[in-house]
């Protein structure tokens, strides 16, 4: 078993890729456009910053794609006020790799101060030796800065280190970053690209504690 396990939050820890799926959506026609549903595929594990504006500019390259992005965060928002849904077999996993031993962190593009309200209002934050926020790097995701911070935090070298991804921009920053890519899918099914850059493909968190306890993984 390897020493370090690090997590992506949206759509790997919490079930909210779907909120800002819709939220995408909902928003084209404030700004006179129409829904693009690929806007959400290549928007997904953006850092919601320039880096999403940039992906916004390119579908709707005339339109305030910076007003884009905050209209879609604001209605993120509201949809996590009223509630988050952990996905399957996170406690789990999570309550597997503490009586392990084994060191873990929470990587997202999100900010650190959304990954610790999170993880709190769910009483998880307890488990996380380390949180690395989109906010604390210079390149977000397919990068591989956010894991390479978080393993460096955690005294580790990545390649000691499974990381957990739903996203393709996920996938491709944790397999440069070195790590054991695990991935998770939520909306999106891997293609042949990232299946050669995952260590592993499981339909939950579940099945991939089990591989791991099995030692095939």
């Amino acid at each position: 078993m390897k020493l370090g396990a690090i997590f992506d939050m949206d759509g790997t820890l919490f079930d909210t890729e779907k909120l800002y799926r819709k939220a995408w959506l909902t928003v084209a026609p404030e700004f006179g456009v129409e829904p693009n549903y690929d806007l959400p595929i290549a928007a997904c594990g953006t850092n919601m910053g320039e880096e999403s504006v940039q992906v916004v500019r390119n579908f709707y390259p005339h339109i305030d794609c910076k007003r884009y992005v905050d209209r879609v965060l604001e209605l993120v928002e509201a949809s996590r006020e009223q509630g988050l849904e952990l996905m399957s077999g996170v406690e789990e996993i999570l309550n597997f790799f503490r009586d392990a031993n084994v060191k873990m962190a929470v990587a997202s593009s999100a900010p650190v101060s959304i990954i610790e309200d999170n993880l709190s209002r769910k009483n998880l934050r307890g488990y996380f030796d380390v949180l690395v926020g989109g906010d604390l790097v210079a390149q977000g995701k397919p990068a591989p800065d956010i894991f390479l911070l978080a393993a460096s935090k955690l005294n580790l070298a990545p390649a000691d280190c499974y990381i957990f991804e739903d996203s393709f921009n996920g996938i491709r920053a944790a397999h440069a970053a070195g790590g054991a890519a695990i991935m998770i899918p939520d909306t999106m099914q891997p293609t042949d690209e990232i299946k050669a850059l995952c260590a592993g493909i499981f339909v939950n968190l579940s099945e991939a504690q089990r591989a791991i306890s099995e030692g095939s993984l």
